[in-house]
């Protein structure tokens, strides 16, 4: 079986360790604990390995977050992937920190990745992997928010985190996406917040740029 894992960030070194780019970072820890080398190709970089019979393609978008689905349809039609064998890796401050959710499908909570990639394949019909980044800003923050760098704390419990999203996406492939989600989204597998978030009462508090 052939598997396309879209890990949805931001391309430049200023982005690197911002929150929005945790699906960049959760790629990054699989490929390098997979020997997988990611080299730069049409609307982003790829990169490719086996795991037991299946060959899984990692792609990070170049378009920069608000154009990612044109990297995800132009990668599925180029290797022939059907949309049932896509995983999208995003950041989500609906989530504590730390906190990961796999769906088969679902709305896009305002995340523009996830839009631009609802519209482009004209479906919702894919599974997607959120990492909850928190939610500590003040309403109408949240644009600087996850442009920002995580905080040292987060950075701590950062390897412990991509060590599960790891393991998570590597099930997902290996025993389906219903094991996975039940795996991955029980409430023992999750990780304590290595701060708390203050709560927030905006009505827009939940959108993602």
């Amino acid at each position: 079986m052939n598997y396309l894992i879209a890990g949805l960030g931001n391309i430049g070194s200023e982005y690197a360790m911002t929150r929005h780019n945790m699906g960049f970072m959760a790629l990054d820890a699989l490929a390098e604990a997979s020997n997988a080398v990611f080299s730069v190709k049409r609307y982003g970089a790829i990169a490719e390995f086996r795991l037991k019979n299946n060959i899984v393609t990692l792609l990070k978008p170049s378009t920069y977050m608000n154009l990612s689905g044109e990297a995800v349809r132009y990668w599925l039609k180029e290797l022939n992937i059907p949309l049932e064998n896509l995983l999208v890796v995003v950041d989500d401050f609906a989530l504590e920190f730390g906190t990961l959710r796999m769906r088969k499908k679902g709305s896009t909570g305002g995340h523009n990745g996830l839009e631009s990639i609802d519209y482009c394949l004209a479906s919702n019909e894919y599974a997607r992997l959120r990492i909850g980044i928190g939610n500590g800003f003040l309403p109408g923050g949240q644009v600087d928010f996850v442009l920002s760098e995580l905080l040292l704390e987060e950075k701590r419990a950062l390897p412990q985190l991509l060590e599960r999203t790891t393991a998570a996406i590597r099930q997902y492939v290996l025993e389906g996406v219903d094991r996975a989600m039940n795996q991955c989204n029980a409430k023992s597998a999750q990780m304590p917040s290595p701060l708390q978030s203050p709560s927030k009462e905006s009505d827009d508090s939940h959108k993602v740029v």
